[in-house]
């Protein structure tokens, strides 16, 4: 048998790699800055710009906040501010940074040059900064718009800071933006979550004003997004078609050893990898993203990464471009960062968790308890109001995380299931149930843990343990949206929850008016809006093992939607009576919906597509192939045997063995391409969906096993990709 000899040089070249060496900031004395010093240098801060006189900083902010109608005169003065302070920086070009629908960032770089007659100048005007024209048909529309309808327009997001994105040999002002059709349709993920903000805002705004607090003029939604990802070297990854191509391997024999031993979790980081999240945090912090932690995740070769709270618009900008600083950081470090939700089957696949709040401009947390959670009646109608959201609207927030990838992880014993449930932990289901059921509850005391050592610092228990089993669970003072997957946008999951949200506290404002006006207290008004929530979406709570069958059979009972798949879930965006409160709450149009509707549709179906077609080559053009060599040699050798009078048993089973396997893999791939030229005729996309997730699946991953035993069969040398071990475990 021959030699592979790609794979071989691909591990050679790895186990040569060094820890690569980055620019830590320094001074002009050469020492080494405080991340405190050199925090958010590329970030434009107008407050600190000597170009704007004090008039302008104020009527910016009076824009920024809502409160004033930007003006030509306002805009010209920022861009020419913006403008001295890029050009200082050395900053060349500019770009309107936006969020398509391919669920990824889109940008087209302009240069600063014009001319003043014969004269070049550097040069960026009110309206270059506020406006610009991408093609729409070009992006991902779901059929809104014709080919030869591509008028679209990015608009400046005031409210997102403006940065600078350094690369090799040059700098990029960056300016975020949304983007709209000719028509001002959003075709963008941040259109929609500003306006979902903006409902927040009203909803709860008026609620807090309703039990006297008047001081409060905004409320705005905070999020906290941990990235998980995983890791490769790029030498490897390049000899892997499945994951240049799909972004996850297809086939592959999981090793004998991988997370079973619980000891890649939070374990010591390695050099190379230190140095890779070493650089990407010095990236990160100058471009004024707070991130926070870094440590290794449960799967060998994943790590996460998590920054500190900001609110959800700037915090769906900042995890994009932390996605994009992964990416671009680790091709430096010779790594290649994988975000799919499950590069690697039979250990734990990627999510992003959204640390999801409510603030106020005053600075109060609308889900911080306090000390006596059982007494603070508007934090208990406050969490009773976003149960009664997951309940109601459960469907729909299932739909906002769907995607192709985010298939093979919900329920797989590694993250939530695909039911849409509510953790509160034991001390506030306890107040909640006391208070519907009419019983009384008698909090207990915090209680110091004795860990038997007196070298120990005293330990006191939080009033309930954390679930990781929970798709939507309480953690304190905040709910974590769990379900979402590592690859996706989360603007669009985000601005699911905050137009759920909004929806049903625009009923328990109604219900407050009602019996404030009827003579109630406040503190009696909040205990009927508890009562009403929590007795109507008292089932969608679940403090147990959401990975267990039991609570699948257990939520059918309830009554509790299962959407498993994404097809499944897509079809909810043609429910008109769930998608209405998207609609009434002017969060989505009736035609973005649909849009989302056929652009999730089209996408699920490419991808699947493109995997499908990618295994086939794979199997047929290197599977096959050494399969039959393999075959060929375990002949000779063992004619060989019996030539020379020796027992051939082992090569004749081996033979056997590899013959039969390889011959179902050539019949199992002979009618999986009948399926797919068939399912190819199929003209009903949803008809199709359905087909690939229910029938083609199940057939690749029949073949995927199929390859996996014969990888097992075939000698080590000799196996053409690179194998689980090489990619988890080489660095």
């Amino acid at each position: 048998m021959a030699v592979n000899t790609l794979r071989h040089e691909a591990k050679l070249k790895v186990y040569s790699r060094k820890p690569h060496k980055c620019s830590i900031p320094v001074n002009e004395q050469g020492k080494f800055l405080k991340v405190s010093q050199y925090y958010g240098e590329n970030v434009f801060n107008y407050h600190l710009s000597k170009s704007l006189l004090a008039e302008d900083k104020e009527n910016l902010k009076l824009v920024i906040e809502g409160k004033k109608t930007i003006t030509k005169e306002i805009a010209s003065k920022f861009a020419n501010a913006v403008l001295e302070w890029s050009i200082s920086k050395g900053v060349t070009h500019f770009c309107h940074w936006f969020q398509p629908l391919t669920g990824s960032t889109a940008e087209k770089h302009d240069a600063f040059l014009n001319f003043d007659n014969d004269r070049p100048v550097e040069y960026l005007s009110a309206t270059m900064l506020m406006q610009g024209e991408p093609d729409a048909s070009s992006f991902p529309h779901g059929g809104s718009r014709a080919t030869f309808e591509a008028r679209g327009y990015t608009s400046w997001d005031l409210t997102s800071p403006i940065f600078i994105k350094e690369s090799a040999n040059g700098k990029t002002l960056v300016i975020p933006t949304a983007f709209v059709s000719y028509h001002g349709d959003a075709l963008d993920t941040k259109t929609p979550l500003l306006r979902s903000d903006l409902k927040i805002n009203e909803a709860v705004k008026k609620f807090c004003q309703l039990i006297g607090m008047k001081d409060i003029e905004k409320v705005y939604t905070t999020c906290g997004a941990e990235q998980e990802y995983f890791l490769i070297d790029k030498a490897l990854y390049y000899g892997r078609q499945d994951l240049v191509m799909t972004g996850r391997t297809l086939f592959g024999s999981l090793t004998s050893r991988n997370q079973q031993l619980e000891d890649h979790y939070f374990g010591m980081i390695e050099d190379r990898v230190l140095a890779f999240m070493q650089e990407v945090e010095i990236e990160l912090h100058k471009m004024g993203i707070p991130a926070k932690t870094r440590h290794n995740e449960v799967a060998p070769g994943q790590f996460e990464l998590a920054p500190i709270f900001k609110d959800a618009n700037v915090a769906a900008d900042s995890n994009q471009m932390i996605m994009t600083v992964l990416r671009n950081v680790a091709l430096k470090h010779d790594f290649v960062c994988l975000l799919h939700e499950k590069p690697f089957a039979g250990i734990n696949g990627s999510g992003k968790h959204l640390n999801w709040s409510m603030s106020t401009d005053s600075g109060i947390n609308l889900l911080e308890p306090g000390h006596n959670p059982h007494e603070n009646f508007r934090f208990l109608a406050v969490v009773a109001t976003v149960v009664e959201a997951v309940h109601r609207h459960a469907d729909v927030i299932r739909m906002g995380i769907a995607s192709h990838g985010n298939d093979h992880r919900l329920g797989a014993n590694e993250a939530p299931p695909s039911i849409m449930s509510v953790f509160l932990g034991d001390t506030l289901t306890k107040i909640f149930d006391s208070m519907v059921d009419g019983g009384n509850y008698t909090p207990g005391k915090s209680t110091a843990m004795d860990l038997g050592t007196n070298q120990l610092a005293n330990l006191f228990k939080d009033n309930t343990d954390r679930n990781r089993t929970s798709p939507f669970a309480f953690t304190g003072n905040k709910f974590e949206f769990r379900a979402c997957g590592s690859s996706a946008s989360i603007g669009f999951p985000l601005s699911i929850v905050n137009a759920a949200v909004a929806d049903i506290f625009n009923e328990t404002n109604k219900l407050l008016e009602s019996e404030i006006q009827s003579g109630k207290s406040s503190d009696d008004a909040l205990i009927a809006v508890v009562m009403k929530w929590y007795k109507n979406a008292r089932n969608t709570v679940f403090n147990g093992d959401g990975y267990s069958a039991e609570w699948v059979k257990e939520a059918a009972k309830r009554g509790l939607g299962n959407l498993r798949t994404t097809p499944e879930a897509i079809a909810v965006l043609k429910d008109d009576s769930k998608t209405k409160f998207l609609i009434t709450n002017g969060v989505f149009s009736v035609s973005e919906i649909q849009t989302r509707h056929n652009v999730m549709l089209e996408r699920y179906i490419k991808c699947r597509d493109i995997e499908f077609k990618t295994l086939k080559q794979m199997v047929q053009k290197q599977i096959v192939p050494v399969a039959i060599e393999y075959k060929s040699f375990l002949a000779e050798s063992v004619k060989m045997q019996k030539d020379a009078g020796s027992d051939a048993t082992i090569e004749l089973e081996l033979l056997k063995h590899l013959a039969d396997v390889t011959k179902d893999l050539f019949m199992q791939m002979t009618v999986f391409d009948s399926m797919l030229n068939k399912y190819h005729e199929q003209l009903d996309e949803e008809k199709l969906a359905t087909k690939i997730a229910m029938e083609l699946m199940p057939h690749s991953v029949q073949i995927a096993n199929l390859c996996n035993i014969i990888e097992e069969l075939i000698p080590e040398d000799s196996w053409p990709v690179p194998k689980y071990y090489d990619m988890l475990f080489i660095r």
